[in-house]
């Protein structure tokens, strides 16, 4: 298969183009003109990179790489592109429907490149505050602009895929750690603040939590994406593990010889609120074929690893 990629160079981009090379697929790479980690793409004869930033691609089918793609069958576009990602970002509204406007360009270029699959990353800032299980029918409630966007973009993609005839397929991805995430991110931040001896300080973290090691993510995204199935639909992507979060940040630090400390209730919420994840994940693992490979605790060694 032919897969269009937005967003490759990303965390969670890089490893799902990883796993499609792995897997025997041809990736096309839009990367941003000056990307800091284009370096990180790994060269490979199936692996192509062309310039192309968010705001610019919708003009993609009418470029010498569209041209190219245009002459391939069997393709897909996988969207992963999204700026305002961090703390601030996802509070700034103009920011949010910026994405929305670039987005619908890029199911646009999809359309007309003849893509057969367009694949969204979602968010589980979706759903909002939720204290049940979620499901992929559950009422979404977002709190943050992040999650409003994302939310709205998805209704709108599926209503143009489906009169396109495109099949829509939106991955709500829920919290995704590994080697490569950002070093601010709640897992990272643990294990280099333990190792250092330093004391992490955290939220109340009673809410109920869950966690997906970076590879198993990538590999359900492009089960998702390169599946011979028709599997139009919302899909949560997750872990099978669901604890109070304390449960998690504990289980670290033993990992890390009880080094450093902790404290709770030293911290406010982040851009969603105190959203508890309690995902379903049985849809994804029936359509996929797909479950979480790796425990929490083989998940936080190899990080760890990478990071000392």
């Amino acid at each position: 298969m032919n897969v269009i990629v937005t967003g490759g160079t990303s965390f969670i981009g890089l490893a799902v183009i990883r796993k499609l090379l792995e897997s025997g697929h041809e990736v096309w790479a839009a990367v941003r003109p000056g990307s800091a980690n284009k370096d990180k793409l790994s060269s490979h004869e199936r692996l192509h990179t062309f310039s192309c930033s968010l705001e610019e691609v919708g003009d993609l089918p009418f470029t010498q790489e569209g041209k190219r793609l245009a002459a391939r069958k069997d393709k897909a576009f996988l969207h992963m592109a999204w700026d305002g990602v961090g703390s601030a970002g996802r509070s700034d509204k103009n920011i949010q429907e910026q994405n929305i406007r670039n987005s619908i360009k890029a199911a646009e270029a999809a359309q007309a490149l003849g893509c057969g699959r367009f694949l969204f990353s979602g968010s589980q800032a979706e759903y909002g505050v939720h204290r049940e299980v979620m499901t992929e029918d559950a009422p979404c409630a977002p709190v943050s602009e992040y999650g409003k966007a994302k939310l709205e973009f998805g209704k709108r993609a599926e209503e143009l895929c489906r009169k396109s005839g495109m099949e829509y397929v939106h991955c709500r991805i829920f919290s995704v750690y590994g080697p490569g995430d950002h070093p601010w991110s709640l897992v990272n931040s643990c294990i280099r603040t333990f190792e250092e001896g330093g004391c992490m300080k955290l939220g109340e973290c009673t809410q109920k939590w869950n966690f997906l090691y970076i590879d198993d993510a990538a590999e359900a995204i492009a089960a998702l994406l390169t599946s011979e199935k028709a599997i139009s639909g919302i899909y949560n992507i997750a872990g099978n593990d669901t604890r109070v979060l304390r449960e998690f940040i504990e289980e670290i630090y033993e990992i890390c010889g009880r080094k450093g400390s902790f404290v709770y209730g030293t911290r406010g919420f982040n851009a969603e609120g105190p959203a508890s994840l309690i995902p379903d994940i049985s849809r994804v693992e029936k359509a996929a074929g797909w479950e979480p490979a790796v425990s929490f605790q083989e998940g936080i060694e190899r990080t760890r690893r990478a990071l000392i």
